[in-house]
């Protein structure tokens, strides 16, 4: 694991590692979030301490679309359709679980509401988390003591999100990767108020990114190279 911490480049090596990961993020204190794939078993998630050695293994379902944790130790796993049809802890499109590994809370859609098929655009902040999915796009937002609130959107399919007091951008949609969509949230809708073209910073047309990942106010998203990387901020 190379790590770069305000400039400071370091690496790490991890023991007991018998994953082949695919997600990883960091946790409070120094340690790892990881899921990947196993020749054995079904446990396909570990928590790493910060001294590279693995500290539990457990379960966290197939298809896992979005893996990303907070500052108040919260993890959430989000998924998609090959998933959620077929396996129990997937089945709910949204899950989040403590540091420790264990589950806490999986989503149940309001009466009436569709359930999650595919999450498309995921954003989390310091205890809450912010999906839109599959197939009628809402604007879910879960708060990690229990709050859920559905707002309906004017865009479909974005691929990524930013959230500001009151505020969301929305980028992609409607098979328009580089179309920014600003929206004013009230209780039960997301409203757009502003529509723009986002380039790269010289100007040039955003054609081609990685998939973006929402923290909070920001965006950030993946250019040509592994090691470019751009944000934009609301």
């Amino acid at each position: 694991m190379v790590i770069d911490s305000g400039g400071s480049v370091r690496e790490q090596f991890w023991r007991d590692m018998s994953l082949r990961v695919t997600h990883l993020d960091a946790l409070p204190n120094g340690r790892f979030v990881v899921k990947g794939h196993t020749a054995a078993g079904d446990q396909n998630a570990q928590i790493v301490g910060r001294d590279g050695r693995r500290r539990r293994s457990f379960t966290m379902g197939r298809a896992v679309e979005f893996l990303m944790a907070d500052r108040r130790h919260h993890v959430w796993s989000a998924y998609f359709d090959e998933g959620v049809y077929i396996e129990p802890i997937s089945a709910a499109g949204l899950v989040r679980w403590d540091s420790g590994g264990n589950r806490q809370w999986g989503y149940t859609p309001p009466e009436g509401t569709e359930n999650i098929d595919t999450v498309y655009a995921f954003n989390v902040d310091d205890g809450v988390a912010w999906a839109n999915y599959y197939p009628t796009f809402p604007l879910l937002e879960v708060r990690s003591n229990g709050g859920i609130r559905l707002r309906s959107t004017p865009v479909a399919a974005p691929a990524g999100m930013a959230v500001r007091e009151g505020h969301v951008a929305m980028l992609g949609g409607d098979r328009q990767p580089d179309r920014l969509h600003r929206c004013r949230l009230t209780e039960r809708e997301a409203l757009v108020v502003e529509e723009a073209r986002l380039t790269l910073p010289n100007g040039a047309p955003l054609e081609r990114y990685a998939s973006p990942i929402g923290r909070g106010r920001h965006l950030y998203l993946r250019g040509a190279s592994p090691r470019q990387w751009y944000v934009m901020s609301i």
